[in-house]
């Protein structure tokens, strides 16, 4: 039996386990999200946000992130199926039916959207279910199987978390907060397209058109480089609108000139006529991460130790 063929019967499990339902939350994809959540809500605080509010929007970010997660495997379980690192699924193998997995999903939104609206604030539980519907209908349903343009426009579901932890705060979305968005918006293609390089072949096998797979490695890279190029210089322009400082603008500068530097690195190992390694692709996806977490403790840190303008 190949990884890819349904699991028998007599090899899954009668009853599936909260540890099951917790794996179709994607627990993995959602740290980052939680982190540019809750980071968001202390450059909105300039300080320390409220414990209590910090617990609500954390739970709920997951809740609503999960369930997204959860009506992702629902609609690509066929594609899941075939595709070796997704076989296993609790919803390809037949373990959660899809019926139980879309109330679980169904359930885990409504009661993220109630605490946001209750316990923080309307705006916030608007963000995070916009989020979750842009994840849902349209990347999932819309983009990611017929336009390669899919993680780039679809890309904006994990721009929202920093929304929904400057609205739990302030209950508004000041300019600051949108460059915010607009910097994961545009970090997004950078971190994925490191990914897509190293397992197009999967995503060809099942017809998902990502962009190496249409385009092929070249104009990979090449959009590579461009989207850090445009993450860089959007990570800076806070600084000219007074919203962080010297603190931020040192490490938004470090950690984006590296950034630039592992693109480039990609971009010169393929441009040479060489296939994507693991050693030039994995530092720029590994990196990518890392750098988006820094970078939003860089500016909490600069907008809580430096008084406002």
């Amino acid at each position: 039996m190949t990884t890819s063929e349904p699991i028998p019967a007599d090899r899954v499990p009668a009853r599936a386990t909260w540890r099951d339902y917790l794996s179709l939350t994607k627990p993995k994809v959602i740290s980052l999200l939680l982190w540019t959540t809750v980071t968001a809500m202390f450059m909105a605080e300039r300080g320390v946000t409220d414990l209590w509010l910090l617990v609500v929007v954390s739970l709920a970010g997951y809740m609503s992130a999960g369930s997204a997660g959860v009506f992702n495997m629902i609609i690509d379980r066929d594609i899941d199926l075939k595709m070796a690192r997704t076989a296993r699924r609790p919803t390809t193998s037949g373990l959660i039916s899809t019926r139980d997995a879309a109330a679980f999903g169904g359930a885990l939104q409504i009661l993220s959207f109630a605490m946001l609206w209750v316990w923080a604030t309307p705006l916030a539980a608007w963000m995070s279910l916009a989020g979750f519907l842009t994840y849902v209908v349209v990347y999932t349903q819309l983009l990611k199987r017929n336009t390669w343009h899919n993680i780039v426009l679809g890309g904006a579901a994990g721009c929202f978390p920093p929304l929904v932890g400057w609205a739990a705060v302030t209950g508004d979305l000041n300019l600051f907060a949108w460059f915010l968005f607009a910097i994961i918006f545009f970090w997004t293609p950078v971190h994925f397209w490191a990914l897509a390089l190293m397992i197009k072949e999967e995503y060809r096998e099942v017809g998902i058109p990502m962009l190496p797979v249409v385009h092929g490695d070249r104009l990979t890279v090449a959009q590579i480089g461009l989207y850090a190029i445009y993450t860089v210089v959007l990570s800076v322009m806070p600084v000219f609108f007074r919203e962080v400082g010297a603190i931020y603008f040192v490490a938004a500068a470090g950690l984006g000139g590296w950034l630039l530097v592992l693109s480039w690195r990609l971009y010169r190992h393929v441009m040479a006529g060489q296939a994507v390694e693991r050693k030039v692709a994995v530092p720029l996806y590994l990196y990518s991460m890392l750098y988006l977490a820094l970078l939003f403790v860089a500016a909490a840190a600069d907008r809580m130790l430096l008084p406002a303008a």
